[in-house]
């Protein structure tokens, strides 16, 4: 049998929402991401550095594919899931002072053991979100 090599980075990350218009706000005018594309109800999505950010709405994603279609599985996810952004500690002071001043919460602030700092907060669909520094990883 031939040995692969473990995967070197994640190309995608999936979070799910119910209000895509909302999540489109948010995602590209707060935080800045560039819009790839959007499907009506179904998802839209947003280019994040190398990787890629997919919002979709679970009450679409969760039917089967109709034929003719691209033969996605179904998937969905219900409640609040995660995802975190890498930043420097300047960054996320920044970040700090460009989300309170768009009204949102800042939801904690972690100061690491082993160094690196994180900040929480929530996107409209109660998504826990995060800007951390990536040596919290040792990386």
């Amino acid at each position: 049998m031939e040995t692969v090599n473990a995967p070197d980075a994640i190309l995608e990350s999936a979070l799910y929402v119910d209000d895509l218009d909302r999540a489109e706000a948010f995602y590209g005018k707060i935080l800045g991401l560039e819009k790839i594309s959007r499907a009506a109800n179904r998802h839209v999505f947003f280019r994040c550095g190398s990787g890629i950010l997919l919002i979709f709405n679970p009450a679409e994603t969760e039917k089967p594919h109709e034929p003719g279609q691209l033969a996605v599985p179904a998937h969905g996810a219900r409640g609040p899931g995660h995802l975190c952004f890498r930043s420097d500690a300047a960054g996320i002071e920044r970040w700090k002072e460009r989300l309170t001043s768009a009204g949102i919460a800042i939801e904690s602030i972690v100061d690491w053991p082993k160094g690196g700092r994180s900040l929480y907060f929530r996107d409209p669909a109660g998504n826990s979100l995060e800007f951390a520094e990536a040596r919290i990883w040792n990386i």
